[in-house]
């Protein structure tokens, strides 16, 4: 059975590109193109794809908005951004909603269907460019909440980036993609910080680090 997938872009002519490049691959059938995040909605009520691929600057909804009402109304569908723009608010902002990946329209032919199909088989799609910008992102934090934190809860410098992260928001496989680490060891590091903050979850950690560091 072949990955169903909808390209969506307010530019036909790239498009119809991308609908090109995919017809190439035996495993993908586009079926179906929208030209905005509304139009996307609206066709994705009568056929639904396995993998949406979304630009992120687009008239009436934005890629971003977008991909959150993707998500929210059909979970299992990946969401895959794939656009000229790096910049990492965008990029998180994403992210944050439940795009699956984030790539840039200069990816060749071979690594965008190899992308396809590893975002529908589960796996995050962060090109190394991508990654960094997410890992330069994270860093661009204050010297003054890493000091808070390892005052309160005696974490070492890689507890201290990962927390900080979590608070940001960041899903354990963004963590690990973001860091270059195996999820396994992501969530290894992510149980220590909640056994040193003296918390058994996401949100109570997140609550704690809030107290800590809005004081």
């Amino acid at each position: 059975m072949k990955i169903k997938v909808m390209i969506v872009d307010d530019q036909e002519i790239l498009s119809e590109g991308i609908r090109s490049v995919l017809s190439t691959s035996d495993e993908l059938e586009v079926v179906a193109t929208a030209c905005d995040g509304q139009d996307a909605l609206e066709k994705m009520k009568k056929v639904l794809p396995d993998v949406v691929l979304l630009d992120i600057r687009m008239p009436n909804m934005n890629g971003v908005v977008t991909t959150g009402e993707i998500k929210a109304l059909y979970p299992d569908v990946k969401v895959l951004i794939l656009t000229t723009f790096d910049d990492s608010d965008y990029i998180l902002s994403a992210l944050n909603n439940g795009a699956c990946g984030y790539l840039l329209k200069d990816i060749g032919a071979p690594a965008l269907i190899d992308a396809i199909k590893n975002a529908y088989a589960g796996d995050t799609i962060l090109p190394a460019k991508i990654a960094k910008k997410i890992s330069d992102a994270a860093k661009m934090v204050t010297s003054d909440r890493e000091i808070k934190l390892r005052r309160a809860y005696g974490l070492s410098d890689r507890e201290v980036e990962i927390a900080l992260m979590l608070y940001e928001g960041f899903n354990n496989r963004q963590i690990a993609s973001a860091l270059n680490l195996s999820e396994g060891t992501a969530r290894n590091y992510i149980s220590a910080i909640y056994m040193k903050l003296g918390c058994d979850n996401r949100a109570s950690a997140v609550a704690a680090m809030k107290e800590i560091l809005s004081a």
